[in-house]
């Protein structure tokens, strides 16, 4: 039994949650006055501040006038803050986004007088492999959390390892983060309540004293803690208040044995609220392209531009950030809550596409009008193909794409836009206010190339880029009104655009590089020389091929596809609809399940048949029960007719088969899911994100009052056997049928944040308060997925460079130098090759002389480790921490050669 107690003061705040941001600010703002004022009163008070800055942040803003007041009691190590920027839910964003999070959580904790080195997580939903190499890459030694916890530990801590073996101590909080409440229930007899849970706990502390957090959810300690600890504490079992920080550094002997490889996902001795993988599609979705957008700003700003824009990049990590709050992006709180989110998320967004664009527009200052720049931000080369506005051949004749190098490449033509924009008929009294229309040169979104005036008709030639030469507005405001007077009656307006057509145009970029393209008429389009390796995508009938992957549309709706190793998939993306009783946090099947997975009526259309893309819709009309009954345990016999759009896709060149899904949801209390059969069996999944490829059983560890419900999450990619779906935002997954099929959320519409009495979990995850909008009623559904098919699993099929393929689309400017000049000549930046090897940030970095360096983050997507090399224009690379402290430098011209162990996250400086 533990001779002594360290009682931790702290309180836990979910930034927003069932009430809106500001809410909760008005409370942490009363929370925090309260703090310090205990802290004033009392000098053995201690606090430990939830480790996460966006608390302290929040305050600071309402209450500057404390900033000094918060900072002495930092100094004096009696209120520990940092060192995450906000506490976050780890599997619903990028490993990425972890590490900013850390860093941006340190930086403004030192600017405060220092940051806490623990790793405190205390309530997140689970916990994610990488995240000891993380906390340990960043100089960490402690780490503390409670749920997921495997049932195997049974002390009060444990040695949690990343899959790279990177190791943290780490502190088990096996009864939560408010385990010392229950013994100040009764401030009176305070030391009786120590002693029995002393008493029932005493296998899990060995020689180390017991350790009670004392505080909770969105409210301050008692200020007479200290008063009543003090009256408790006796020589048999003296009390001692503590920040986090001491108790982990200053009171613990004891070295754990018991270790824990790799994620944390066990309900043993927490729920871990699985649900929210799935709950509020728009905001996972919506999260991956802020994330996607800034990691684009970064890389075009770092790469192309010479802009430094720093704040407006930070200022969108920073919303990023803390929309990643485990009560944020999860969707679990109220619909004016993830209204902010989703705003928030917008905003970062916005920011960083202005980042992104203008740091385009340097090098497309140097491309034609007439051509369009591309630029790729992935380290490797690779051939994109782009949709661009051309002019459209001529009647019977095609279009030719002309690269930087004279060679020319076919293009797809798309669609063609209509050449009449306005016919209008008018009074010449009235010509003169169709002028208004026209903005310096602009009209209907063009540029004037030319007019003609003549009596009693006024044309305007549109163009995208106009080569007639300069035009006078105030010269046609003249013509017109002399015109107008010299022939009055009846006059036409007409408003003509050069004929327009969408083409899709392959464009070769090379690695962290830029090309251009110009598309021009051609007699007839080229051809690829024989042996050039291109072999075209096609659609015709029920079938698509490209050379690479064969699919073929079954009658029910779903495909057959065959891989280029000859595996075949069949009746892939079979839909399974089914009711969902449950709540934001926790699926639940209503007892009176009713499951529909055939659709009643089934139409195909081809809609491009190539050379470069091959596109053919499906649609499946479902009859989906409208919502749950009055009893929630039976789903309704009213139906709503659903049609399902799913539009597959091969591009020449690729070897997996692109999926997207659409659909208006009409009903609610339902669960959607994509179903792929596996060939044969499988024992187990894994799945790709936050640095690496997580493998996972088929059941999942129960405890606690939760369903085991084996769902679990996929950031890039998920693989079972020879399948593996690649995804573009952090997606739900589970293999069913005993292993026989792959289910992919699609959607999940529930109406509550908590329900009381819920199936899968015994106790309520927060109170019973509507959430209609998780509902997702009236909302177009739209997904985005691939299927890459092959016998030898993830790696034999190159998932990793696969997904980055697929998840970044290259970044496109029109040129903006004048119209008809040469192409500028192709140019590489960053280059890395190397086989598995993940490369999550490249982007511009202050150097601690005043100059700047190219930071690259690299991870070993494989057991085995990887060897890499990246080429570009540098002369040294420095090896720095996760914090950005640097560890070694070397000269290097301009190419380093790697050598990462296995699951190893190397961050290098270039300069």
């Amino acid at each position: 039994m533990p001779q002594s107690a360290v009682f931790v003061p702290h309180f836990h705040w979910d930034r927003e949650w069932y009430e809106p941001f500001q809410v909760f600010r008005h409370r942490l703002v009363t929370a925090l006055d309260t703090v310090l004022d205990t802290a004033d009163a009392h000098p053995e008070f201690r606090f430990t501040v939830d480790g996460q800055m966006a608390a302290v942040e929040d305050y600071l803003e309402m209450r500057p006038e404390n900033r000094d007041r918060l900072a002495a009691l930092v100094a004096e190590g009696r209120l520990a803050v940092g060192p995450w920027l906000i506490l976050l839910d780890e599997f619903l964003c990028s490993g990425e986004t972890i590490v900013r999070n850390l860093r941006m959580g340190w930086a403004a904790a030192e600017r405060l007088g220092g940051a806490m080195p623990i790793g405190y997580l205390p309530d997140m939903f689970g916990h994610v492999a990488q995240m000891p190499q993380i906390l340990a890459r960043a100089g960490f030694a402690h780490a503390a959390l409670w749920r997921g916890v495997p049932g195997t530990v049974d002390g009060h801590a444990f040695r949690w390892q990343a899959p790279d073996g990177s190791e943290v101590r780490t502190e088990f909080l096996f009864d939560g983060y408010d385990n010392g409440l229950d013994v100040l229930l009764v401030p009176e007899d305070i030391r009786r309540a120590l002693a029995d849970y002393a008493e029932m706990t005493a296998g899990r502390w060995g020689g180390d004293p017991l350790l009670a957090m004392a505080g909770t959810d969105h409210s301050a300690p008692d200020p007479r803690l200290t008063e009543w600890l003090r009256r408790a504490s006796s020589d048999e079992r003296p009390i001692t208040l503590a920040t986090l920080d001491e108790y982990l550094r200053g009171h613990v002997r004891d070295e754990p044995t018991a270790v824990v490889t790799g994620e944390l996902r066990s309900h043993v001795r927490g729920n871990i609220l699985p649900g929210v993988l799935s709950v509020r599609l728009g905001l996972k979705q919506r999260m991956a392209a802020a994330e996607r957008t800034v990691d684009h700003a970064e890389r075009a700003g770092a790469l192309w531009s010479g802009r430094d824009d720093a704040p407006f990049l930070e200022l969108a990590w920073h919303k990023i950030i803390e929309s990643t709050a485990h009560d944020s992006v999860v969707g679990s709180g109220t619909d004016e809550t993830c209204d902010q989110v989703d705003a928030r998320l917008a905003e970062a967004a916005q920011a960083a596409r202005a980042v992104r664009d203008a740091a385009l527009a340097e090098p497309a200052a140097a491309v034609p009008g007439d051509a369009h720049l591309v630029g790729n931000t992935l380290p490797f080369a690779r051939t994109a193909h782009i949709e661009v506005d051309v002019a459209a051949p001529a009647e019977g004749g095609a279009l030719a794409a002309t690269a930087a190098d004279g060679s020319l490449h076919p293009v797809q033509l798309i669609s063609q836009a209509p050449t009449v924009l306005s016919d209008e008929v008018m009074d010449a009294s009235q010509v003169e206010r169709v002028l208004r229309r026209i903005h310096r040169r602009e009209l209907f979104g063009r540029q004037i190339d030319s007019y003609e005036l003549t009596p009693g008709r006024l044309v305007f030639h549109l163009a995208e880029v106009p080569t007639s030469g300069p035009f006078d507005l105030l010269i046609l405001r003249r013509q017109v009104a002399e015109a107008a007077a010299a022939h009055p009656g009846e006059w036409q307006v007409l408003t003509l655009e050069e004929a327009r057509a969408t083409a899709l145009v392959p464009v070769h970029v090379p690695a962290s590089g830029l090309a251009s393209v110009r598309v021009t008429p051609a007699e007839q389009a080229p051809e690829y020389a024989p042996g050039s390796g291109f072999t075209p995508a096609t659609a015709a009938g029920r079938a698509l091929a490209n050379g690479l992957v064969d699919v073929e549309v079954r009658a029910d709706g779903t495909v057959d596809v065959t891989g280029a190793d000859g595996t075949v998939l069949r009746g892939l993306g079979r839909l399974v609809d089914g009711g969902d009783r449950g709540d934001s946090y926790n699926y639940g099947p209503p007892a009176g399940d009713v499951l529909v997975e055939e659709p009643a009526e089934v139409a195909v259309e081809v809609l491009e048949d190539g050379p470069l893309r091959a596109r053919t819709r499906i649609t499946r009309v479902y009859h989906w029960p409208a919502a749950l009954t009055e009893d929630r345990d039976v789903r309704s016999a009213q139906t709503v007719a659903t049609p399902v759009e799913t539009v597959v896709e091969l591009r020449a060149g690729e070897p997996f088969v692109r999926i997207s899904l659409s659909f208006l949801n009409r009903s609610a209390d339902h669960r959607l899911r994509f179903h792929a059969p596996l060939p044969e069996p499988v024992a187990g999944s894994a799945s790709a994100g936050q640095f690496a490829v997580t493998p996972r059983g088929l059941t999942a560890e129960g405890g606690w009052g939760e369903h085991p419900l084996p769902t679990y999450p996929a950031g890039q990619f998920v693989t079972a056997g020879p399948v593996t779906v690649l995804v573009d935002h952090s997606a739900e997954y589970e293999v069913v049928g005993d292993g026989t099929e792959l289910a992919v959320t699609l959607l999940r519409a529930v109406g509550s944040i908590s329900v009381n009495i819920h199936p899968y979990r015994d106790e309520p995850a927060a109170s019973e308060i509507p959430a209609p909008g998780a509902q997702d009623l009236g909302l177009r559904i739209a997904h985005r997925l691939a299927v890459l098919p092959s016998a030898g699993g993830w790696q034999a099929a190159g998932a990793v460079g696969a997904a980055e393929l697929f998840r970044n689309d290259v970044l496109v400017a029109r040129g903006t130098a004048p119209a008809g000049g040469a192409l500028p000549p192709d140019t590489e930046g960053i280059r890395v090759d190397g086989p598995d090897v993940l490369v999550s940030a490249v982007r511009r970095v202050a150097a601690a002389d005043g100059g700047t360096g190219t930071e690259v983050r690299l991870t070993a997507m494989s057991d085995t480790g990887a060897r890499a090399r990246v080429t570009g224009a540098f002369t040294e690379a420095a090896t720095v921490d996760l914090l950005g402290r640097p560890l070694s430098a070397q000269p290097a011209d301009g190419a380093l050669d790697l050598t990462l162990s296995g699951w190893e996250i190397r961050t290098v400086v270039l300069r």
